[in-house]
């Protein structure tokens, strides 16, 4: 019996016999518990949701971008659509002028009488003569179209009283063939020994042979309309107190009218 408990115990220490024990373990097996899992389970759920929650808020403010975008896009097609159409008369408008040399009048609320009865104009018409090319001005005061308020005027110039902003254009209308024609609007100031150019137009033109012919059977009050050439002058510049502003033209025959002969300005 000593000899069987010894050999029983050899094979429960698993010294002796063919085949391991049926209660033999695998010492190098790995084993997760339940608890464990079921933690891993949680956190990756949690994890899927945060990320889904990522991916709609993602979209969610992609989606709010798409719409801020496409209703700036859309003001400013609207905006640049008014603006085209805007500029589109005002170009016609300006090529109209520029045919019929009119002063262009862009589109501005109506002047406020309180706004403007104190500041400078003045607009002079009509031509006396010429002395050394200035044009000297019909300075009548009781002539219906001449104007002046707050400014003066004395041997073909307008003189500033007051310092800032003006419009100053000049309008004439000539006779000249094939030879050109030059119009200059000047600028006297205390600051300059010497008249500075503000403005100046060269024009030519020489009829076709034909055309003299006709020409040459008509007097000058039949002359017809395209051989009467017209030249206008407008600008905003900045001008001081003593300046004075006049006109001079070269190489042409001025045709005499008020109407068809201008100069002005005023305070913007």
């Amino acid at each position: 019996m000593a000899q069987g408990a010894v050999s029983f115990s050899g094979v429960a220490e698993g010294i002796v016999g063919p085949y391991p024990p049926v209660f033999v373990v695998d010492s190098q097996a790995r084993y997760i518990p339940l608890e464990g899992r079921r933690r891993w389970r949680g956190f990756s759920r949690q994890a899927l949701h945060v990320l889904v929650a990522l991916a709609l808020f993602g979209m969610v403010l992609e989606a709010g971008c798409i719409i801020h975008l496409y209703s700036r896009t859309r003001d400013l097609v609207s905006i640049d659509h008014t603006a085209l159409q805007l500029k589109s008369k005002l170009l016609k408008g300006h090529k109209e002028s520029e045919e019929n040399n009119e002063i262009l009048v862009g589109i501005t609320r109506s002047p406020n009488p309180r706004e403007t009865e104190h500041k400078p104009t003045a607009h002079l018409t009509g031509i006396g003569q010429l002395e050394n090319g200035v044009v000297m001005w019909e300075s009548n005061d009781n002539s219906l179209s001449a104007l002046k308020h707050k400014m003066d005027y004395k041997d073909g110039k307008l003189g500033v009283q007051q310092e800032g902003y003006y419009y100053v254009y000049s309008k004439v209308h000539f006779i000249e063939e094939c030879s050109v024609f030059k119009h200059y609007v000047w600028r006297m100031t205390q600051a300059y020994s010497k008249p500075l150019q503000l403005m100046k137009a060269n024009r030519y033109h020489c009829p076709s042979q034909k055309s003299r012919q006709q020409n040459s059977q008509q007097s000058f009050q039949q002359t017809p309309h395209q051989n009467i050439l017209n030249s206008y002058l407008g600008g905003v510049f900045l001008l001081s107190s003593g300046d004075k502003i006049y006109v001079t033209v070269n190489n042409g025959t001025l045709k005499s009218g008020a109407e068809d002969n201008f100069m002005g300005a005023f305070m913007i």
